[in-house]
């Protein structure tokens, strides 16, 4: 028997805790994405872990910028980047204001709103790829740098929540190097996913840009 998966709303107290508690602990969890054609939520299935100023891999490593302010913000509040000039990529922050940690949601499995997502995500070729890796995560349930900001504790009507979902037990969770991160950032096992599940990303080591010729 299938459990109904809680709807209570993370408080923010969840977020407010090292990015290693936090990451594992949000697999199973539900992002609800609001918008004006109507709701989509999302099952989370793989994250990754940054630790601010203490990783080579977070964006926060060398300080504060205009891009990466949010991450020195109040835990429970999204982070959204722009990356290689094409695609969104959603974060949610995490530990004490003026960290920077902060947790990548990799991937997930659309649990509503499944029509909505795949006409974002048209070249999909099956539900399970709706949302497997950031960038199409962030496409499938429409997000930018416009949610750049958002509190997802935020009481009343706000564009992004998550929900407690269900538990998933230690059991169930694999960890593993990160997706793509290069030099001493690369070495970190901060990538955590549920482990067989068809949504979950593959693996891929960072590899270096080509220029074009």
């Amino acid at each position: 028997m299938i459990a109904t998966p809680d709807r209570t709303p993370l408080p923010r107290e969840f977020f407010d805790r090292p990015v290693l508690e936090v990451a594992p602990d949000l697999l199973g969890r539900i992002l609800v994405r609001t918008t004006s054609d109507g709701p989509i939520h999302l099952r989370l299935t793989e994250v990754e872990a940054y630790d601010g100023q203490n990783d080579p891999g977070s964006h926060a490593y060398r300080g504060r910028t205009a891009r990466n302010g949010v991450m020195f913000g109040p835990p429970g509040h999204v982070y959204v980047y722009f990356t290689y000039g094409m695609w969104f990529c959603m974060n949610l922050v995490c530990g004490p204001e003026g960290e920077s940690s902060a947790v990548l949601l990799r991937a997930g499995e659309i649990v509503e709103g499944t029509e909505l997502a795949r006409k974002r995500r048209l070249s999909a070729r099956n539900d399970k790829e709706l949302a497997k890796g950031p960038a199409r995560l962030a496409t499938a349930l429409g997000v930018d740098r416009a949610l750049d900001g958002t509190d997802a504790c935020a009481a009343g009507d706000t564009p992004l929540r998550v929900l407690a979902g269900t538990l998933v037990t230690p059991d169930q969770v694999s960890n593993g190097p990160r997706t793509g991160v290069a030099g001493d950032g690369g070495v970190h096992p901060w990538r955590f996913w549920i482990a067989n599940d068809p949504t979950v990303s593959p693996y891929r080591a960072h590899a270096p840009r080509r220029r074009r010729s």
